[in-house]
């Protein structure tokens, strides 16, 4: 008997949906920072054993479109209650159950298994845990619900026991060497993104956007060449910073991160190019890959 499946992780912003993944999976694949809508598309990780595939999807935290971009952001949610097999919604102890009632009302209407997920339980006690998972109880009366720490890894093995009884018997989806669905170029933009994420402030790390221009890989390196998009010329000069600093900052951090994710020897070269309202253009969104089709 053979079991597969697609296991999507669905939850509003911040609440540790792409830490949960890369734990799940054993590979760190969604990028995971302390800033809100880091993860931009749906990214797949894929967890093989002999009777088993599980298809791990992470998600874009679900937030009110404000633009274009945020709009496909949802669509990528969205589309994640569409096909999972089970779903993981979650949840932390000090996010506003109520928060965002329609995607809510999408996941108390799913007839399949949903797992709540209580995240971040280290940073409360007994007495409000309890009336978190009341509170919850309540909104999602079909829903079972498991505390869990992704950070610390407490209840993570549990979880993904209960995620296996769950499974339906099914053969594999994909090959049984692979272990996502998206690219190599991808994970570079990703990586790239990443530090972007960490080392600016403000609306900055939202108003880019990076594409691999070219990626030529030999048996012992690779040569990486990087576009980041900003949408105006001051951010253009932010990210390059005071005699090019800044730039070169990333570009060492991301390479170093590259080859530990290639595990071989990492040429990346990253230029800064202006882009103009990119983020409300359906043609640059789509050369992007914010595509949910």
């Amino acid at each position: 008997m053979h079991k597969a499946g697609f296991v999507n992780i669905v939850g509003n912003p911040n609440v540790g949906k792409s830490t949960l993944m890369n734990q799940l999976v054993g590979e760190r694949i969604s990028i995971a920072t302390f800033k809100a809508q880091t993860t931009r598309h749906r990214i797949m990780g894929i967890v093989n054993t002999d009777d088993m595939q599980i298809v791990f999807s992470d998600t874009p935290g679900v937030l009110k479109p404000n633009y274009k971009m945020q709009e496909m952001m949802l669509a990528f949610s969205e589309s994640a209650l569409a096909d999972a097999d089970v779903l993981l919604y979650v949840t932390d102890v000090v996010e506003n159950p109520e928060k965002n009632t329609d995607f809510l009302e999408k996941v108390r209407q799913m007839s399949i298994p949903v797992l709540l997920l209580i995240n971040k339980i280290d940073q409360s006690d007994q007495k409000s845990l309890g009336d978190i998972v009341a509170k919850w109880h309540s909104l999602l009366p079909a829903a079972e619900i498991l505390p869990i720490s992704a950070k610390n890894k407490f209840g993570v093995d549990m979880l993904l026991k209960r995620i296996k009884e769950l499974l339906p018997e099914s053969p594999a989806y994909f090959d049984k060497d692979q272990l996502t669905d998206k690219p190599a170029r991808f994970f570079v933009s990703e990586i790239i993104r990443e530090k972007i994420l960490l080392y600016y402030d403000k609306e900055i790390p939202y108003s880019v956007e990076v594409r691999v221009e070219s990626f030529k890989e030999s048996a012992s390196s690779i040569h990486i060449r990087a576009i980041i998009y900003v949408e105006r010329d001051s951010q253009k000069g932010i990210i390059i910073g005071h005699q090019g600093v800044a730039l070169k900052k990333v570009g060492s951090e991301s390479r170093k991160a590259l080859e530990r994710f290639f595990d071989k020897k990492v040429f990346l070269e990253t230029y800064v190019k202006v882009d103009k309202d990119w983020r409300n253009s359906e043609k640059e969104l789509d050369s992007f890959g914010y595509n949910p089709v």
